[in-house]
């Protein structure tokens, strides 16, 4: 049975089924349980944003605070996915990857490769993701194509509470290192979901509406300002065909080419910053795949070229728009000359 719960909801129960169902299953990150137990019981917050509130009542030292330490916690968590544990680490921002890189990238995305797939990694690192909180440069970074970058990583990014949910799981049971990407300006947002467990397979996008003028690709918050666009665009007799891709390592190209053929026109919008982004990425696949479908340029709606400003009103122009994503897909009906 579906009922509306917001995204944030739908992580916690997420994690709560799971813990429930494997006791292989734990958490650690830092502030996750925040002080439940002790004498600040009824203040216990769950995490920056309260995402894991309630879970220690419910679960105990199965969610294990840590110290300000990133390379330690993520380090131990790593360690225990290669020893039997399914860990759930929560990196409280994305920014903060840098403190703990190597455990990830040059050892647990490595395992399994380096022991000639006898070895396993089952550990999910979820981290907040995006700008418009007004937490500046250095908490407000959308640095999902490093990660996608290197091979032994699964990355995810949902849209929406019943993607969250059901990818959520499915990382959770995934046998692979998994970085799991929370949008922070969608852990309000509500939608339908079923209370009993499901998942939702990795590599399949989802086409979140059906157009024939044009192709807009992208993630995360992005799908919604696509969708705002394409209300917009309608109008005008434009009809879009929206691409949610949910996960960017595997990453569903096939979906994206099938859309491009039939439209002839693509649009990738991407809140990262525009370098080798998930973006040019996917742009440079549909060149590469399908250049004889186009009938236009390929446009690449993302931010310029500079850290997140901490100002409000700059830190709105910053984040792409709908308005942008209209113009861009005009750019690209009218063959590039706007």
């Amino acid at each position: 049975m579906a009922r509306k719960i917001s995204m944030k909801q739908a992580i916690n129960e997420a994690l709560d089924q799971e813990m429930a169902r494997d006791p292989s299953v734990i958490m650690m990150g830092e502030d996750i349980v925040g002080g439940a137990g002790g004498s600040g019981e009824m203040d216990a917050w769950g995490g920056v944003l309260g995402v894991t509130k309630g879970l220690y009542a419910k679960h105990g030292d199965r969610l294990l605070d840590t110290p300000l330490s990133e390379s330690a916690y993520i380090g131990a968590a790593i360690g225990a996915a290669a020893c039997g544990m399914r860990p759930v680490a929560e990196l409280m921002f994305i920014d903060f990857m840098g403190v703990c890189f190597d455990q990830i990238y040059n050892q647990a995305a490595k395992f399994r490769y380096m022991f000639g797939g006898k070895a396993e990694t089952p550990v999910v690192i979820r981290t907040m993701v995006g700008a418009g909180f007004r937490a500046a440069a250095q908490h407000s970074q959308m640095l999902t194509p490093l990660f996608t970058h290197i091979p032994g990583l699964k990355v995810v990014c949902p849209s929406t509470p019943y993607d969250t949910k059901g990818l959520l799981i499915q990382s959770i049971r995934d046998n692979d290192p998994v970085i799991f990407c929370e949008h922070k300006n969608l852990y309000a947002f509500e939608g339908d979901v079923p209370e009993a467990l499901y998942s939702i397979p990795f590599g399949e996008a989802n086409v979140v509406r059906e157009g024939k003028s044009v192709s807009i690709v992208t993630y995360g918050l992005m799908v919604h300002r696509a969708l705002e666009a394409a209300v917009a665009l309608a109008k005008e007799g434009i009809e879009a065909e929206i691409i949610d891709l949910r996960t960017l390592s595997p990453l569903d190209i096939n979906t994206v080419i099938e859309s491009v053929e039939k439209t002839g026109h693509l649009v990738c919008v991407d809140e990262a910053s525009p370098r080798c982004s998930i973006a040019a990425d996917v742009s440079a696949q549909v060149a590469q795949a399908a250049f004889g479908a186009l009938r236009g340029p390929i446009q690449m709606v993302t931010p310029p070229h500079c850290p997140v400003p901490f100002s409000p009103a700059l830190e709105d122009l910053y984040i792409p728009s709908a308005l942008q994503i209209v113009a861009a897909v005009k750019r690209s009906l009218a063959g590039g000359k706007h």
